[in-house]
């Protein structure tokens, strides 16, 4: 017998749908992109890859991402401190990384790719590593100024987190020659 789905999972679905939707363009292909990158989903170099900047790009966005296997079997159960160093120093790097490409222009967008990236256990950390590589030196101060002030002070200051993984993975979408198409 399977399991049926609750009404409620539907609305949650539809909700990250219209957020995934608010993004900009770019931020929703750099998105699609990681996570095919970053979840092995399939050859992000010949689906993503426009030209040879965006091939270096990808080449570096997988040699960085091949620390995520690692940083998700390190999500702190608590807020020990002991367990915190292992798990937010490469999430910070990693971040750092993928702010600095320019396309995640908000903390919205970088918790709806790390969730993803990562799962729920993470989002109690991701402000604190969202808020250490938006403050870092490679970025501009302007560019670091306005992803700073992407964050709301309820995401900073957050009481608790929803447990409940993410249910929608955005994919690549082919585009449709309407002009092909029978009338």
């Amino acid at each position: 017998m399977g399991i049926s789905a609750k009404p409620a999972d539907g609305a949650i679905t539809l909700a990250e749908m219209r957020e995934f939707a608010s993004f900009p363009a770019s931020t929703q292909r750099y998105i699609r992109r990681s996570l095919d990158i970053g979840l092995h989903r399939r050859d992000a170099m010949k689906l993503w890859s426009r030209d040879l900047v965006e091939e270096a790009s990808i080449r570096a966005q997988a040699r960085i991402y091949g620390r995520l296997d690692e940083i998700k079997t390190m999500v702190p159960d608590d807020s020990g401190l002991e367990q915190v160093e292992p798990f937010m120093a490469p999430l910070v790097t990693v971040s750092a990384f993928d702010l600095g490409q320019d396309r995640l222009n908000s903390f919205s967008a970088y918790r709806f790719l790390y969730e993803r990236l990562i799962g729920a256990g993470a989002r109690p950390w991701l402000p604190g590593a969202f808020c250490a590589a938006a403050s870092l030196p490679h970025l501009h101060p302007e560019k670091r100024r306005a992803l700073l002030q992407s964050i709301s002070e309820a995401a900073a200051t957050a009481v608790g987190w929803s447990n409940r993984e993410p249910s929608f993975y955005p994919e690549w979408v082919e585009k449709v020659d309407t002009s092909k198409a029978p009338n």
